[in-house]
């Protein structure tokens, strides 16, 4: 038996969690810097001015855009080690989300393996092409035992 409409509608999808949101975030700036170029200072300038900034975890926001510019070369080696092709020919989108999961992996030992996966593939899903997701599956998950 279904459930009635007018409680299917009651129903909520969970609030975003501070890291979450900073994940998001940090996409944003890092396909902009990936497109345009430009200094992490100004694009983090830039992205604080996005309404719900102040939801966001600033300090794993911080670490996830100042991290993955600064050390883009050496997340772009170790992930050329498990890509199909040059990252540089990577949608920025998906390139993006694998330098935050290879980052997250390298880098943020507070966070479990699978949930640095798990949050690459739901970023893919949000802002990737259709099958991206499971393309940043296969890659973390190879790179997670790096």
């Amino acid at each position: 038996m279904s459930e009635a409409p007018a409680k299917k509608a009651m129903r909520r999808t969970p609030a975003k969690s501070q890291r979450r949101r900073s994940r998001e975030l940090a996409l944003q700036g890092l396909y902009e810097w990936l497109l345009a170029g430009g200094d992490a200072g100004s694009i983090d300038a830039h992205m604080r001015e996005h309404d719900g900034f102040d939801k966001c975890d600033s300090v794993h926001f911080d670490a996830l855009l100042h991290g993955c510019i600064a050390e883009a070369v050496d997340l772009d080696a170790a992930l050329a080690r498990h890509v199909d092709r040059k990252t540089t020919e990577l949608s920025p989108v998906e390139h993006g989300v694998l330098m935050i999961g290879v980052y997250e992996l390298k880098h943020c030992v507070d966070i479990l393996y699978k949930v640095a996966i798990n949050e690459a593939v739901e970023l893919a899903k949000s802002f990737g092409g259709t099958d991206g997701h499971k393309y940043v599956n296969g890659v973390l998950d190879k790179a997670a035992y790096d």
